[in-house]
């Protein structure tokens, strides 16, 4: 880990990783930002805009050229296997940008940033408002055990029994398809594996602890945009028929939402980063604790959400077709704080599933300092 580099993959011992500095650091985020070139922080909806229409034109052609796939046979599960494929990660750029508009990213205009990603993400079911105010609080509480919104990790006395009984192989890949395949909408609908709150939390409620009094006009237009959305879908169905629409739509959105929740956890969940409890925590040192990840030519396809996440959480409202310039800019300034992991995403995920089950402080010392343990 480090600078570029990968931990150690064993499957019988934990690996050996260098942890992430968890110290106050030596700079300060004006010292990240003076390193960076300005024109990194400008927006341009036309530049946005022809990412996004290039996503939306292969999407288009490739749902055009069903129409010529054959319904049987080898050949024709072979071509529905790349159209899912394809539909599903190019769909997934589309998310991406769809959550640059609710950064701000998008353009200099608010109101175009959020009609742009309201209309986006209501098309592929995420209520956009509601999750971009449980994001923003992610992004303004990443690394704290009391108050991060995401894949916040547990203490060892809060691992649920069957989480438990199942640190094996054939346990862990269950696991870990359950998430793939249910951790979107289980958080969506519920809070799953959000931070805890006092009542029950949902991106659907109004009402719900995420969320201010000032923000539940939104909820509900969020919800109202899922309501139309669906009811198209409906309406599509009835129309060519539900299997049509399932082999369609309905694969590529599972595609998506898979990688919704493969990204997010590679991205805070490592054995190398440290969490805090309240006490320790602060928001440079909780923004650092993030993994920039390799995920090939996905890379470019998803917008590079996975390669910059670490200077994405520093700077939140930068366009992605910059981060890149803008990670090489400050990773000597980050030096050892910089995090990267190399590994082959499914070793990567498998690894850290087994060795981040819970966190707490080490026997030692450093009480409010957090680190993933699994024995």
């Amino acid at each position: 880990m480090g600078k570029g580099g990968k931990a150690n993959f064993d499957d019988d011992e934990q690996s050996i990783v260098e942890r992430a500095p968890c110290t106050k650091p030596p700079f300060t985020i004006g010292q990240l930002k003076k390193a960076i070139p300005p024109h990194c922080f400008q927006r341009s909806a036309l530049k946005s805009s022809m990412y996004l229409v290039v996503d939306l034109a292969i999407i288009g052609a490739f749902l055009y050229a069903t129409r010529y796939f054959v319904f049987d046979g080898v050949l024709g599960w072979a071509m529905w296997a790349s159209y899912w494929v394809v539909q599903g990660c190019v769909a997934t750029g589309v998310w991406v940008i769809a959550h640059e508009c609710g950064h701000h990213a998008f353009s200099e205009h608010q109101w175009l940033d959020d009609t742009v990603g309201f209309i986006l993400h209501s098309c592929l079911l995420v209520p956009y408002f509601s999750w971009k105010y449980s994001h923003r609080r992610h992004h303004s509480n990443t690394g704290s055990v009391s108050r991060d919104e995401v894949f916040v990790p547990k203490k060892k006395e809060n691992v649920a029994a069957i989480a438990q009984y199942l640190q094996h192989p054939p346990g862990r890949i269950i696991l870990i398809t359950i998430m793939l395949l249910f951790g979107w909408p289980a958080y969506l609908f519920c809070n799953a594996s959000g931070r805890p709150y006092p009542k029950f939390a949902s991106h659907f409620d109004p009402s719900s602890p995420i969320f201010s009094k000032r923000e539940q006009l939104q909820i509900i237009l969020s919800d109202v945009g899922l309501l139309f959305a669906g009811l198209g879908l409906y309406s599509l169905g009835s129309a060519y028929g539900f299997l049509w629409l399932f082999k369609i739509y309905g694969v590529p959105l599972l595609i998506v939402n898979m990688f919704l929740v493969l990204i997010t956890y590679l991205q805070h969940t490592h054995p190398a980063l440290p969490h805090y409890e309240d006490a320790e925590w602060d928001w440079i040192r909780g923004a650092l604790a993030t993994v920039d990840r390799d995920y090939g030519i996905l890379n470019h396809v998803f917008h590079h959400i996975v390669d910059t996440h670490v200077a994405h959480h520093m700077f939140s409202t930068m366009p992605h077709y910059h981060a890149q310039e803008a990670t090489k800019a400050i990773k000597p300034i980050l030096g050892s704080y910089y995090q990267f992991d190399s590994t082959p995403v499914p070793l990567a995920l498998y690894r850290d599933y087994k060795q981040c089950v819970y966190v707490e402080a080490d026997s030692d010392g450093g009480d409010g300092v957090l680190w993933y343990k699994s024995k």
